[in-house]
């Protein structure tokens, strides 16, 4: 905890033990978390870290300033108090807000605990920030592009205007890179090969229509200098390409006002993409595991706090309230919504577990279950170990025999140092604080089973509410192998660690899409009330559409596909063989804001130079359709129309889609007429 300010040095010097024990208790849990670097800062510093993205230093641009008048005017309405913010880099740096009471600042401290393990182990942040042997170093990249971008402002023959006009740009299209490659893939895997061997492709041309045996006046008028230019650099993708980012800088231009022409860039300006494109992929990582990651550190923060009394008893009602604010916020909520499927993910391993052994009993099948099988004395077995459950001082000789019969649940050197204290052989102070931090006496198996979900009040109907065809299924796939006589000696082969084992496998290769794909069940979305609602074109109003599984999970999968944005492509770098950029709306169902789409366009077109594209397709509804549907409490079916609208220096224009590429982009089953942040309650 550093800080040069004296209020701060105080508030830090109290969080150092709780900061020290966090990381103690974490990497007891079985965290692997990068170090972390805390820092305390007031209210108006926290505002300007939340502008700049959670790092100190950034490239000058006026969307930094916007940023922090946003925030500071939500939090000085009480609209979005910020508790911290980590970043994700080797090691981590963390600011709390030095107002936090001491129970938020030790729910902040947890929390961070968590995202820092998750940072270390996703691979998708390993994707996007190659950790190799120094980590992601954010902190240094970021600063190094905001020296590099500095400079360039302030080079003499540099247009200071030019250059915020060329982030403008960037940063308008900056989510359109490949979320499934590095940030180098573009670049070293898809390069484009010369026309010839050596030859200069203009002057190839040139010799080709020279062939043609013209006379200067056809040439002149058909083969003139503009067409040439257009052809220059003019390259046409085998299959659409996800990252039109760095198709831009690849292969565009600037537009030169004075002669009217595409002209080619100036190095500076390929260096200021290539910056912002840096940076935009380190980001990513966040973006395509917000779900995942906010509930990770919300799950282990609430096991620490709650589970393990972190929270001291004088703190833990504040803690409560922190945490229901949480997860109670309004919305789609990444923390409530992280939080619960990671608990579901631990929920059915854990059960999974359980039924395996039991299907192995001799007489059990999944037609008796229910019937031989005596649930809540199943659950009763699942508690944990009285003195597992009790550990602390109360406790301590009933963990001294365990130990004693090596008890992998049990710390032995832990509990014999306590003792020691007890006798008065050690002094207190060289001992474990077993009072406030009873946890040291377990093993991280010790953990798993003191917090073993299936013996959680809230579960204990989860064995119950088994239907015998999701018992048919497990026993589908068993063989017979390890039986068990009776039930007793089943549930005493039951692995307690087997929720926990399971989240950290799933928080190693997941991302948010997959995630939600894999395990957002009928089970999950029956027990936890969700349902989507739409627009109703024929009410006006929006209205629950569904409660049914699949279509929770196709709204909410849109929601974080390509972070919950249109996905665009490069369909053709040379359109109409005249140079001109068509980018494809791939087309779900879901319309493109066009307003917002035609002001991104007159962005592209600075970064391309040459007039640009964009294929979509809109549904349209004509006032009969609407008058019926009304009358039927129906909704209407619209029909589908290819839209190309393009931009060429001047203005917006709308132009007839072709029909080949209307059926590059066309939608497929879905059909999904509302925005993404009106998907779902």
């Amino acid at each position: 905890m550093r800080d040069d300010r004296l209020e701060a040095k105080r508030a830090a010097e109290q969080l150092d033990k709780p900061a020290a024990e966090a990381r103690n208790l974490a990497e007891r849990l079985g965290l692997d978390p990068y170090p972390v670097r805390y820092w305390v800062v007031d209210h108006d510093e926290m505002n300007e870290l939340i502008a700049y993205g959670g790092f100190q230093q950034r490239y000058p641009h006026w969307r930094w300033g916007m940023n922090y008048e946003r925030q500071r005017k939500k939090d000085r309405h009480g609209l979005g108090k910020a508790f911290e913010i980590v970043n994700n880099d080797d090691p981590s740096h963390a600011f709390l807000q030095e107002s936090n009471t001491m129970a938020d600042q030790k729910a902040v401290i947890t929390h961070v605990e968590g995202h820092a393990d998750f940072f270390a182990n996703n691979n998708w942040f390993g994707l996007y920030a190659d950790r190799g042997e120094d980590g992601p170093n954010a902190a240094a990249r970021l600063a190094r592009n905001a020296d590099r971008l500095a400079a360039i402002g302030r080079r003499a023959d540099v247009d200071r205007e030019a250059v915020e006009r060329l982030i403008d740009a960037v940063s308008a299209i900056e989510d359109t890179i490949d979320q499934h490659s590095p940030v180098n893939a573009a670049r070293d895997g898809d390069a484009i090969e010369p026309t010839s061997d050596g030859d200069d492709p203009r002057e190839e041309l040139q010799a080709k229509i020279d062939e043609l045996d013209l006379s200067a006046e056809v040439q002149d008028d058909v083969f003139d200098e503009e067409w040439l230019d257009a052809q220059d650099g003019g390259v046409e993708p085998d299959k659409p390409r996800p990252d039109v980012l760095a198709f831009l800088r690849d292969h565009g231009k600037r537009y030169d006002p004075e002669t009217g022409k595409a002209v080619d860039r100036e190095p500076w300006e390929t260096t200021v993409i290539d910056a912002i494109r840096e940076e935009v992929y380190y980001f990513a990582g966040q973006k395509v595991t917000k779900v995942m990651n906010e509930g990770w550190a919300t799950y282990w923060e609430s096991i620490m706090m709650g589970g393990e009394g972190f929270a001291g008893p004088d703190e833990f009602l504040t803690y409560a309230d922190h945490m229901a604010r949480v997860l109670g916020s309004p919305g789609l909520n990444p923390y409530k919504l992280g939080f619960e499927l990671w608990t579901h993910v631990e929920l059915q391993a854990a059960r999974r577990d359980v039924v395996d052994k039991l299907l192995r009993v001799d007489g059990i099948t999944p037609e008796n279950f229910h019937a031989e099988i005596d649930i809540d004395e199943v659950v009763d077995t699942l508690q944990p170990h009285p003195a597992i459950e009790g550990a602390g001082p109360a406790m301590l000789d009933e963990l001294a025999e365990l130990a004693a019969d090596g008890d992998p649940r049990v710390d032995a050197e832990m509990v014999d140092r306590a003792l020691s204290v007890r006798k008065g052989d050690t002094d207190a102070d060289e001992g474990p604080d077993i009072e406030t931090y009873p946890w040291k006496l377990l093993t991280d198996e010790g953990l798993a089973e003191r917090h073993y979900v299936l013996s959680r009040p809230q579960h204990r109907t989860a064995l119950r509410n088994l239907s015998r065809s999701t018992l048919e299924e497990r026993a589908r796939y068993m063989f017979d192998v390890d039986r068990y006589a009776t039930v007793s000696d089943a549930l005493s082969d039951v692995d307690r660690t087997a929720g926990w084992s399971r989240m950290y496998a799933v928080r190693e290769s997941h991302n948010d899409v997959t995630f939600l794909d894999e395990f957002l069940t009928d089970e999950f979305v029956r027990e936890r009330n969700y349902f989507t609602y739409e627009y109703s074109q024929a009410g006006e109003e929006f209205r629950v559409a569904s409660t049914d599984a699949d279509d929770v999970k196709r709204k909410l999968l849109l929601q974080f596909t390509n972070f919950g944005k249109p996905t665009i492509v490069v369909l053709d770098g040379n359109f109409k063989n005249r140079g001109e950029l068509l980018l494809g709306h791939q087309y779900n169902g879901v319309a493109l804001d066009e307003a917002q789409a035609k002001a991104t366009l007159e962005r592209v077109f600075e970064l391309w130079g040459r007039p640009v594209n964009l294929a979509t397709i809109r549904t349209e509804y004509n006032e009969k359709e609407l008058r019926n549907a009304r009358r039927r409490n129906s909704e209407p079916e619209g029909t589908e129309v290819g839209v190309r609208l393009q931009y060429d220096g001047g203005e917006v224009t709308e132009h007839e889609l072709a029909p080949e590429i209307a059926d590059r982009i066309a939608a497929d089953d879905v059909d999904y007429d509302t925005k993404p942040d009106e998907w779902l309650a």
